[in-house]
């Protein structure tokens, strides 16, 4: 029936070429390489949840008093927006479910995309000739930043709310250009007009995903056209001969029962483990704020950043030309990646590597990459922890001041003393794998000689 099946398609499509190369097409036999399919299913149910919510979710600032059936708001005037999700959270069907299941795909959609690029960083999978998918890559992270940002600031409860002062903060500090920015994008001083909300609304349900979609598409595309890098793990893989698993009918079930398993483990994390419960925190107003609020976690290196910049504002003459907020909410993202951009230029500059690479490295293989991305993930790890400061002041009760001086130390010196270590620990794993190697010749030539 198959058989019958496939010659009719081809018969009217020409197909079969194409079809039997698509068949024949390798995969890599590494769960590393799984954590980019994570990435792509979490964002399958983004697209889906997101959806369903859609359905249901107002869009406008509008005031509106509450008389619904969570009785601690009784009585509370809130906007439509936050009604609307209020009501997905309690009277709409599998509202809270779709509602928690979208938020923990979120964070599960951001780590991964984190994990692989890890992995492509440490073993030099961005090298020539897939720089571009590298980049493409980096793109993708830094829009799923953004659309999470906005995902939540939807929300216009009292978190939200205070991530959205912020981050009008930080845009207005940018030299220049700022004020008009922030002005053209709240259409006006914070908290904005009428059309903020329904601006950040297009933008998060239409365009960004639209982005992120076609990003994903050519990323996968130029997979696909360079081929999956691999592992140097058998004798026969080499630059220019591929080892791996066919895609049918090897990938094809692996590759779905990792989508079902996504979609699962989120559905149960959705109905099992609470997530921004946002009924707690209550609608939002400019003159209320609250001692320990936290963003998400994937914001948090921005959070500890803006904590650690001291109060630096750099002026001429009576004129602010670069306000502090800028130092660790704008300036610390853009070196961020800009390092991550450039890295695969400078490191063709410094080593002089211009040729094709289709097998990868080991960590222990490049100690010098390995000891800069151990110290440029230390930094921002420290960073990150640096922005949990208050939460650590209120569960473990130290010291806010003392905490800040102590990370406005470490972020430095910590850096280098995990650069300095890992560079060495690779140096070593190099020697022991030459001292056995050593050793596996010598005694295959006293064998020989006997």
């Amino acid at each position: 029936m198959i058989r019958r099946l496939v010659r009719f398609v081809d018969q009217r499509s020409g197909g079969a070429p194409l079809l039997r190369k698509t068949l024949r097409y390798l995969f890599p036999d590494h769960w590393s390489f799984l954590l980019g399919e994570v990435a792509l299913y979490a964002f399958v149910v983004l697209v889906a949840t997101g959806t369903y919510l859609a359905l249901f979710y107002d869009a406008s600032p509008s005031k509106v008093v509450y008389h619904g059936p969570y009785a601690p708001l009784q009585g509370q005037e809130m906007t439509h927006a936050y009604r609307s999700v209020l009501d997905l959270s309690t009277t709409v069907k599998a509202g809270l479910l779709i509602r928690q299941t979208h938020h923990w795909a979120a964070d599960v959609f951001l780590a991964a995309i984190v994990l692989h690029m890890l992995r492509i960083f440490f073993t030099g999978a961005y090298r020539k000739p897939r720089e571009l998918t590298y980049w493409i890559g980096l793109s993708i992270l830094g829009l799923a930043l953004l659309e999470g940002y906005l995902g939540y600031s939807l929300v216009d409860d009292l978190l939200s709310g205070m991530g959205l002062a912020i981050g009008y903060g930080v845009l207005v500090s940018v030299p220049f250009v700022g004020a008009n920015l922030a002005a053209l994008i709240w259409d006006g001083p914070f908290p904005g007009k009428h059309d903020f909300f329904s601006r950040m609304y297009i933008a998060h349900v239409f365009l960004l995903p639209a982005l992120i979609a076609v990003l994903l598409s050519v990323h996968l595309a130029l997979v696909a056209l360079k081929h999956h890098t691999q592992f140097r793990s058998q004798p026969r893989q080499t630059e220019r001969k591929i080892v791996g698993v066919p895609t049918f009918p090897g990938q094809t079930p692996r590759s779905l029962g990792l989508f079902l398993s996504v979609a699962g483990v989120l559905f149960l994390l959705g109905g099992l483990a609470q997530i921004n419960p946002i009924w707690l925190w209550g609608p939002y107003h400019t003159y209320v704020s609250t001692n320990g609020a936290q963003p998400d976690w994937y914001l948090g290196w921005l959070i500890g950043a803006l904590r650690l910049v001291p109060g630096w504002d750099f002026t001429i003459g009576h004129y602010t030309v670069v306000p502090n907020p800028f130092w660790g909410g704008a300036a610390f993202p853009l070196v961020c990646f800009g390092f991550a951009f450039s890295w695969p230029l400078l490191e063709r500059r410094f080593t002089g590597d211009y040729g094709y690479h289709n097998v990868l490295d080991r960590p222990r293989d490049a100690p010098g990459r390995t000891a800069i991305g151990v110290a440029v993930f230390t930094w921002i790890s420290l960073v990150f922890l640096a922005g949990a400061s208050d939460r650590a002041q209120v569960l473990l009760d130290l010291s806010y001041i003392g905490q800040i001086w102590f990370y406005r130390v470490i972020v430095w010196v910590g850096p280098i003393v995990a650069g300095l270590i890992a560079y060495r620990v690779c140096i070593e794993l190099q020697r022991g794998e030459q001292v056995e190697r050593e050793r596996k010749r010598a005694e295959a030539a006293a064998r020989g000689a006997a």
